[in-house]
């Protein structure tokens, strides 16, 4: 009889299909990568199989079913960790530990006051935080490694169950002498020759703004008219300041003490679907949904208006 997989080992090979990287994939499960590679060799022989092409150089290359096994350790893990859900729901609702992942153009607006209301409203849920970008954090929640994620929506969130919060809308952020400054509200299209700085590849915040940008016609190319690329909302706003060109940025973020040191005018913009939703994401049929469902209305911080809710 050939021995069954350990769950360590459909979590060596799944990580290494998503980073497709040895040393990353290491990292990731907090192991070594020689204690990685030999949980995969391990289980390529115990199975009497090939997971990996190692004829390609230092590429990492399934086979085509090494890719049909990846499909289903993630259903397997994903299984077991619905039973380790199932056990903890049973104990107490709104107890244990939550893991929770934010994404980095969220987060910094929403936690301080996350962390000051959970301990109050529900003392015996222990809080554990992840930010990271939103590929990163849903890759971790259908791996187990988190059981619920806040992000901005729409994204690549297909493959679990939703919750919106409250629409977050866009903001033109711009120097005061600039001229779009005069205008009450700043038509989408109108920004079809500016200068746009934009969060780098992988925020899901760059890929709302071009896609509101298309939608209203603004831009034909936009990644070309984006000429700057930075890795964080500071530095972002720091551009804007230094004359550098123009941003759109949440009002969650123009509101925020990000906002307090600069001298820019911000406008709202009209034209396109000119927000993103916030919202709550989780494993399908996950046993603590009931409990997502309750600590909602706590993620939503008291500054945001009644009209922009969706609960």
């Amino acid at each position: 009889m050939i021995p069954m997989p350990s769950a360590q080992q459909l979590r060596y090979l799944v990580s290494l299909a998503e980073l497709r990287h040895f040393g990353r994939a290491a990292r990731a499960c907090a192991v070594t990568q020689s204690t990685l590679s030999a949980g995969i060799l391990a289980l390529e022989r115990q199975m009497d199989v090939k997971l990996l092409d190692r004829e390609v150089g230092k590429k990492v290359v399934f086979t085509p079913l090494g890719d049909r096994v990846v499909c289903q350790a993630r259903h397997a893990l994903e299984a077991l960790q619905g039973v380790l859900d199932m056990a903890v729901a049973s104990r107490e609702p709104m107890s244990g530990l939550l893991r929770l992942g934010v994404i980095p153009t969220i987060g910094p607006f929403v936690m301080p006051a996350l962390v000051g209301r959970l301990p109050r409203q529900c003392p015996r849920l222990h809080l554990s935080l992840s930010e990271d970008l939103t590929h990163n954090v849903m890759e971790k929640l259908a791996l187990g490694r988190l059981d619920v994620v806040l992000l901005a929506m729409p994204c690549d969130c297909a493959d679990s169950e939703t919750l919106p919060l409250w629409r977050d809308p866009f903001m033109l952020v711009m120097p005061r002498a600039h001229p779009f400054a005069r205008l009450d509200v700043v038509p989408v299209p109108d920004l079809a020759h500016e200068r746009m700085i934009l969060l780098e590849d992988g925020h899901c915040l760059r890929e709302q703004t071009l896609a509101m940008c298309r939608q209203a016609g603004g831009w034909s190319h936009p990644e070309d008219e984006a000429q700057c690329a930075v890795t964080s909302l500071f530095t972002l706003v720091e551009m804007v300041a230094a004359g550098m060109g123009l941003a759109l940025l949440p009002q969650l973020a123009v509101e925020s003490p990000l906002m307090d040191w600069t001298r820019l005018t911000v406008r709202p913009v009209s034209g396109a679907q000119a927000w993103r939703t916030i919202g709550l994401a989780w494993r399908p049929r996950s046993p603590r949904a009931a409990d997502f469902h309750a600590i909602a209305p706590l993620f939503v911080p008291d500054s945001i208006p009644q009209a922009n809710s969706l609960l």
